[in-house]
């Protein structure tokens, strides 16, 4: 079987090596996970992120299931039945997850009449399979997103969404870098993307790699820089996306669309059709992840709040369909009115 390695993940057969997120840029530390157990642990931890990313590991992870089922003589059906449930529950709100660890399941139970060597081997095919159209997914919306930037664009992104986040160019990351290769984007800012700092540690480790010109900003001046004319372009990924265009993204994006619309910039979402999630009417629907008070109060193990202050530390926020300009995603961009056109981009061929 085929070995990958992506700036994120190597598969090697037998075991998934993660980048260990949490500590760049400082380290490049990779983490070894041999079960589905432990592949969950890393989505949950934050040891990998990013909704199409996250989805993809999870495959690997049902892989590493059904193997390991193989060794212990368990039944490899009611083994990933187990595994299924442990991985979904990783992380709730990006549907890439739910929606892999599903796709894997339906190849298990259409071939679990085989021997089990070809059972695995077959959820192996699949996992592939949906890294490799992952990267195509990458390439497309990176085409259709920069096809909608003016000349000399000063771009605002928030979180990560590069190929830390997913298998290939990334989603609004990936946008950004087509548009730079074209000529299109002249300047990048980026958004620390507070508590965990996925913007000041994450995408401006990518763009530097990339040699794309940018600077950090906290979360707080987004707003001002936009009153300033320094921005042309709002860019987001998208964790889920409800039937009518409703946007679950990094908390803080939800505040970048409101002020983007005050100074009619325009605010873009890049995802996957991974990332839709037609089944929900809308955002009101979409569950929102709480993480630990502790990503607040501290960092790094340091603790930067009073001994006896506490923290809310909802991870997603949901910007309304209303706010958002256009949704580019690897089957073509759809603009307001969203719900009909969403409906008909995943189901189309």
């Amino acid at each position: 079987m085929a070995e990958i390695s992506a700036l994120a993940f190597k598969w090697a057969g037998e075991h998934l090596l993660l980048l260990d997120q949490r500590k760049l840029p400082d380290e490049e530390v990779w983490l070894k996970c041999e079960t589905d157990e432990e592949v969950a642990k890393a989505i949950s931890a934050m040891v990998t992120r990013g909704a199409p990313l996250i989805g993809i590991t999870a495959a690997f992870g049902i892989v590493l299931a059904a193997k390991q089922a193989k060794r212990k003589g368990l039944s490899i059906q009611s083994e990933l039945e187990r595994a299924s449930q442990v991985l979904i529950n990783a992380r709730p709100t990006a549907v890439n997850l739910s929606w892999a660890v599903k796709r894997m399941m339906n190849i298990a139970k259409q071939f679990q009449h085989l021997p089990e060597d070809k059972i695995v081997g077959r959820l192996e095919e699949e996992a592939i399979a949906i890294y490799r159209e992952d990267c195509e997914a990458n390439r497309r919306i990176g085409e259709y997103g920069a096809a909608l930037l003016p000349e000399n664009c000063k771009v605002l992104t928030h979180c990560n969404t590069g190929a830390l986040a997913v298998s290939d160019l990334g989603t609004a990351l990936g946008v950004i870098r087509t548009a730079y290769r074209q000529g299109k984007v002249k300047f990048v800012w980026v958004d620390e993307t507070r508590p965990f700092l996925q913007g000041a540690r994450l995408t401006a480790w990518e763009l530097l790699k990339e040699g794309i010109p940018f600077k950090i900003i906290v979360d707080g001046a987004a707003a001002w820089l936009m009153q300033k004319g320094l921005v042309d372009a709002v860019i987001v990924g998208a964790d889920r996306i409800a039937r009518n265009g409703d946007v679950a993204n990094k908390i803080g994006t939800y505040m970048l669309a409101i002020a983007a619309k005050r100074h009619n910039i325009p605010f873009y979402v890049a995802a996957p059709i991974s990332t839709l999630d037609i089944s929900l009417p809308s955002g009101d629907q979409i569950p929102i992840e709480e993480r630990n008070e502790n990503e607040v109060l501290s960092w790094h193990g340091v603790r930067i709040a009073p001994k006896d202050a506490r923290a809310f530390n909802p991870a997603f926020d949901v910007t309304p369909a209303e706010l958002v300009k256009a949704i580019i995603t690897d089957k073509g961009v759809a603009f307001p009115p969203y719900e009909d056109k969403l409906v008909k981009l995943v189901h189309s061929d």
